[in-house]
């Protein structure tokens, strides 16, 4: 008989940190699960460790393959799934979940019959654990049955592992994780919301988020990194391509909204580290942020504040120097803001 939750857990040179993570799988309260490992083509001590689990856990398989990425990855371990199985769920290596993670989301959807849950994070630190800002807005309250055209704050919830879907659903759905890029979570996860039925939505932390320190960071922390640009600015461009295809009119209402969010939220998370980057990672900001700005279009940035109107303009006239100083002076006066609050 098929377990009722599958789990896949692609790795890739986490030897320090995959020890933590499948422990905290093992000791879920809900055990009726498989989880698939995917090597994906580590050079660390990794894979051993994901072996010696598969070896004295039934429920704990390891599938091998060469590096190809972590999107390549989540696909190969869809694959290899047992037929049959109920819900599905991604982990990242490097992270945990609390004991009753997996219990509360199943137990959820068998409540409620929506097509998938999804629950807050909180971030891991060798500090301890603290509230995600990204997760904040979305996971504020705990709504069930609900969906993005009624939570808009939704369209924010961008992350693979944080869910649980009913596996009918993800199949059903037809998407892949793109291979190649970075941030390869959003082009999934925001289309899975407009295509829900219906989903819940959980305050309760059900994952913990790992936050590298010491040196041991990760690429998407990496804040001037260029590639992470340019892969966030694919990812959103990916997710508008596939919004542009549907022929139901619902979706170009979807479409509008996931634009506005685009601009006041994703592409000013950049906005912070251009002055801090170098001549590269400018040229990619100016580049491919002008791209996107482009496809969506000078109508749909009416009604943005007269600061964001101008960081948008300076961009597509490539006038970086001016924009740097305008950011410059905008972190500067937050900076006072904040100082004078705490005082």
């Amino acid at each position: 008989m098929a377990p009722r939750l599958s789990l896949v857990v692609p790795v890739y040179n986490v030897e320090r940190y995959l020890q933590e993570c499948l422990d905290s799988i093992a000791a879920q309260t809900f055990g009726d699960f498989e989880c698939v490992m995917v090597d994906d083509g580590s050079t660390d001590g990794g894979p051993a460790i994901a072996e010696e689990y598969a070896g004295q856990d039934p429920r704990f398989r390891l599938v091998r393959q060469h590096n190809q990425g972590l999107g390549a990855a989540r696909n190969t371990g869809r694959r290899h799934l047992t037929p049959g199985t109920e819900y599905l769920a991604f982990v990242d290596s490097d992270d945990t979940l609390p004991p009753h993670a997996y219990q509360l989301m199943t137990g959820t959807l068998d409540e409620t019959g929506s097509d998938f849950v999804a629950g807050n994070a909180l971030r891991l630190r060798t500090t301890g654990l603290s509230p995600s800002h990204g997760h904040r807005r979305p996971f504020r309250e705990t709504r069930l049955r609900t969906h993005v055209s009624e939570l808009p704050a939704l369209v924010t919830d961008r992350t693979a592992w944080n869910k649980v879907y009913r596996r009918s659903f993800f199949d059903g759905a037809g998407l892949s994780y793109p291979e190649g890029i970075l941030y390869e979570d959003a082009p999934v996860s925001v289309p899975h919301h407009f295509l829900a039925d219906r989903v819940d939505v959980l305050a309760d932390p059900i994952y913990h988020w790992r936050v590298r320190e010491d040196g041991d960071l990760s690429i998407t922390q990496r804040k001037t990194d260029p590639r992470g640009l340019v892969d966030r600015v694919r990812s959103m461009e990916l997710v508008r391509e596939w919004l542009l295809a549907r022929p139901e009119p619902a979706f170009a209402e979807y479409l509008r909204a996931y634009d506005r969010n685009c601009l006041v939220e994703e592409i000013p998370m950049f906005f912070w580290t251009v002055p801090d980057g170098d001549r590269a990672y400018r040229a990619a900001y100016q580049q491919h942020v002008s791209r996107l700005l482009q496809a969506i279009g000078p109508e749909a940035q009416t009604g943005l504040s007269r600061q964001l109107r101008l960081k948008y303009r300076l961009t597509q006239a490539d006038s970086m120097h001016s924009f740097v100083a305008v950011q410059r002076a905008h972190r500067l006066a937050r900076r006072t803001r904040q100082a004078i609050g705490r005082r």
